[in-house]
């Protein structure tokens, strides 16, 4: 199955930019980003910005926004059987434009990774833009449960200290 990617959420004003590798199922099916509700995108966001993930979608994303925080995803598209990215086919991708992005949000200081296979579909289809940080983190994914929820913020609380700065 082919998947395709969402448009950005983002303002003029961004400082982080988080780009996922590509929707799994849930959040293609719900036009949401991190629709799954098992993943941890959303309480991660809601414990350092108290941006309640009972709100609406809208709501959150609007709010994200203001926070200073941008969304996308590596891969426009790429051909994925189910959600996992390890199932993502690396011949299939098609990158989404970041650096015309990046040009239009000059201040984005921090490019983070949700997740290995986005840090790494970037490195082979996108290249590490000049100028800006790209940093690792834990994949919020229902599939990564290495690390306890507590940790996983501790690691994304670098997005709100950007965002603060």
């Amino acid at each position: 199955m082919v998947a395709s990617s969402f448009e950005p959420v983002s303002a003029p004003t961004a400082r982080v930019l988080i780009l996922g590798s590509l929707p799994g199922q849930e959040s293609l099916r719900r036009r949401e980003y991190y629709a799954h509700p098992r993943n941890g995108f959303w309480g991660i966001v809601e414990a350092l910005f108290g941006i309640p993930s009972t709100m609406s979608y809208a709501e959150r994303t609007r709010k994200l926004s203001r926070s200073g925080v941008a969304l996308w995803d590596v891969c426009a598209s790429a051909h994925r059987p189910g959600s996992l990215d390890v199932s993502i086919r690396p011949d299939s991708v098609i990158a989404n434009d970041i650096a015309a992005f990046l040009r239009g949000h000059s201040r984005i200081n921090l490019i983070c990774f949700n997740g290995a296979k986005a840090g790494e579909l970037f490195r082979k289809h996108v290249g590490v833009p000049k100028g800006v940080p790209c940093l690792l983190l834990p994949s919020t994914s229902p599939a990564n449960a290495t690390m306890s929820f507590a940790e996983k913020v501790k690691c994304w609380s670098v997005v709100k200290e950007e965002c603060e700065t």
